[in-house]
């Protein structure tokens, strides 16, 4: 017999099945799928002992052994309809009331969390061992467990969201940037105060004063063959050391790594602890790099009086410190606006038409998605990014204007190669400015409607006429289009490769 605990409160008699055929509203149907069979377990488990019934009491009212009554109630089971009704009448309760979404006590809801979380894909990832959770274990132990769990789900579920969260920090430091005319007078000083330091008197810096600088700061400079693939350099903190590849590609500033590897020194950057912190660095170092190899004093003593005989050139700015187009560009932005008073727009496009890097503050309209990346997007066909492809002449700049919703802009462009091919680097400036620049007579228009369809991401309809539905190209998907970002410290980086490097070249 099923005796009652007199000091509870009165409760409904056992309904009859057919006052309970049907779940509560909300609930799926035991058995298929829908049963959150924790959350029933613990509350049987919470109503038996209210009632003071054992574990064999109940089963033996139900019919049933005592392991299947277990393992309804540590959730490893879901019980039939016609099960669970004659458990709710053991019981003196409803069906209704055992399958209520809500756990019973705070202590069932922590004990159902953690038995979830173990059950999870973290759990099973890790390896770990299951923990039997029942009333020996202390509340603390168990939200321990809890907290951890969750932490490492968060930072899962963050690396899988990778692109999307790469994007939204992205353009948010793309707007800090623009907010500052991408400008930075604290790296600017941080660069006149190393090439004093090493005595620097003007001109182009030589790899020699780079090597000084490097020296000065506390670090040799040592060339290997065996850096790891995914790294430009890697600098050993412990030892004072710089490590760099003995070969470097054709296309890359031999200067360029030893500088990098020893902005982050000097900025005092720490190991990331996300996406915006890695993006955010990574722009310090490039800026801290091009500020040094075109000192602010003599780039803009340059740039001035190019702009009072009406003849500035990228061009004449990267011969005059033997630096690489791409860097001459992505210094002319760092000034243009903010010491010569030039709104400004730079865009690097790989030759598939996507953008690689963009920045701007002259109001012309990038191609976005809906977070406001611009990266990874495709530039009008009509742009002088993309035209520039077309041009025979690859040894010569090319100067365009191109009428755009926003206003007609004016542009240089050249083309440069990579080991994942050829890419434009292209300055703009508005219509208004354009007078101070050498090009500005070029006879090159286009029109751009983008982002109307009609402009260049619609076929025409004759050549749609004629080819729609005729034709079945095979696309060259991208390895990473399924993939999240690489993840990590450093993203790309594979830790345990640099560290064996590391202990493999460390001095005896």
């Amino acid at each position: 017999m099923v005796t009652v605990d007199p000091a509870l409160p009165p409760i409904a008699p056992a309904p009859s099945p057919s006052a309970t055929g049907s779940p509560a509203p909300g609930h799926a149907e035991p058995g298929e799928g829908g049963l959150d069979a924790l959350t029933l377990g613990r509350r049987i488990r919470d109503r038996r002992h209210r009632l003071g019934l054992t574990l064999d009491t109940l089963a033996a009212a139900v019919d049933r052994a005592p392991s299947q009554i277990s393992m309804i109630e540590n959730g490893k089971r879901e019980p039939r309809l016609s099960m669970l009704r004659l458990i709710a009448a053991a019981l003196n309760t409803t069906v209704d009331e055992l399958l209520r979404t809500d756990a019973p006590t705070p202590r069932a809801a922590l004990e159902i969390a953690v038995e979830r979380a173990q059950r999870g894909p973290v759990f099973t990832a890790l390896g770990l061992p299951r923990l039997r959770v029942g009333p020996g274990q202390p509340d603390e132990t168990l939200q321990t467990i809890l907290t951890l769990h969750n932490e490492i789900e968060r930072l899962h579920r963050e690396r899988a969201a990778t692109p999307e969260e790469a994007r939204r920090a992205n353009a948010q430091l793309r707007a800090e940037m623009r907010a500052r005319d991408n400008y930075f007078p604290e790296l600017e000083a941080q660069a006149l105060e190393l090439l004093t330091a090493v005595g620097h008197s003007g001109g182009p810096v030589s790899h020699q004063v780079v090597a000084d600088m490097a020296a000065h700061l506390g670090f040799s400079l040592h060339y290997v063959g065996d850096l790891p693939h995914s790294t430009r350099s890697v600098t050993d903190k412990r030892n004072g050391r710089i490590y760099l590849p003995t070969e470097q590609a054709a296309s890359r500033d031999s200067r360029s790594p030893i500088l990098q590897a020893f902005a982050s020194h000097l900025c005092g950057h720490v190991e990331p602890g996300n996406y915006a912190d890695f993006l955010r660095q990574r722009v310090e170092t490039n800026y801290l790099t091009a500020a040094i190899l075109l000192p602010e004093t003599d780039t803009l003593r340059l740039l001035n009086d190019a702009k009072a005989a009406r003849r500035i050139s990228l061009e004449d700015l990267r011969d005059a410190f033997s630096v690489s187009y791409e860097t001459a560009a992505h210094r002319f932005t760092n000034l243009a606006t903010a010491r010569l008073g030039i709104p400004v727009h730079f865009m690097k496009v790989h030759e598939s038409g996507t953008i690689i890097k963009a920045y701007e503050n002259d109001d012309v309209q990038f191609p976005s998605d809906a977070l406001g990346a611009v990266e990874g997007s495709t530039v009008c066909r009509s742009w002088t990014a993309r035209t520039v492809f077309d041009v025979p002449d690859r040894f010569s700049p090319w100067y365009q204007y191109t009428d755009t919703p926003a206003g007609t802009f004016w542009c240089t462009s050249r083309i440069e190669k990579a080991k994942e091919g050829d890419y434009s680097v292209s300055v703009g400036v508005p219509f208004a400015h354009v007078n101070w620049f050498r090009g500005r007579e070029t006879p090159n228009r286009a029109v751009s409607r983008c982002p109307d369809e009609s402009c260049c991401r619609r076929a025409p309809d004759e050549l749609s006429g004629r080819w729609e539905g005729q034709a079945w190209p095979v696309a060259r998907t991208p390895t990473s289009l399924l993939a999240a970002l690489p993840t990590g410290t450093f993203p790309g980086v594979d830790p345990t490769e640099v560290y064996q490097f590391l202990e493999a070249h460390a001095p005896a």
